[in-house]
């Protein structure tokens, strides 16, 4: 069996990407990889419409918008990653700007990812399908490297819920 040099780990900064960071870490340590790729992509939808806004005369700037952004999710993915038992020279950041689906698809290429772990957020109190239309969905069907699709507990929760036995 192959093993995992490089794991990448999608965020969005949901309510509960720090359960997922922490896992992928265990996963990481577990089997010995090398590389844990943090990785976060600011919808260029949102960029261009921030353009948009900026080209009927209101004071903002799509590069400002990303800039702050960028900062942001900077600075939370460091306190995420303090909480994290890995060493720090085994994770790295990416932020880019891009459609996420396709940018994740590009960086587990570019970067050689062996594995992504990814987590599936419930769309209220539950949902029929959930990962229809969503990233997760979308890198399910097109990527070239195993996924494994974690959930946190709540959501695993509402899940055994629903089962019909």
């Amino acid at each position: 069996m192959k093993t995992f040099e490089t794991i990448m780990v999608p965020l969005a900064f949901s309510s509960f990407s720090r359960e997922l960071a922490r896992y992928a870490a265990g996963l990481a340590d577990l089997t010995g990889s090398a590389r844990l790729l943090f990785v976060n992509v600011i919808n260029e939808r949102d960029v261009e419409a921030v353009e948009r806004i900026s080209s009927f005369g209101y004071d903002v700037d799509g590069n400002e918008y990303v800039n702050s952004l960028e900062q942001e999710r900077v600075a939370a993915l460091e306190k995420m990653l303090a909480q994290i038992d890995l060493p720090r020279e085994r994770m790295k950041l990416i932020i880019t700007v891009g459609r996420p689906a396709d940018s994740l698809l590009k960086i587990a290429l570019r970067e050689q990812v062996d594995l992504i772990v990814m987590g599936v957020k419930a769309k209220g109190e539950f949902f029929s399908h959930a990962l229809t239309g969503s990233v997760a969905e979308k890198l399910f069907r097109r990527s070239p490297v195993p996924i494994l699709s974690y959930r946190s507990k709540k959501i695993a929760e509402e899940l055994r819920k629903h089962i019909r036995s």
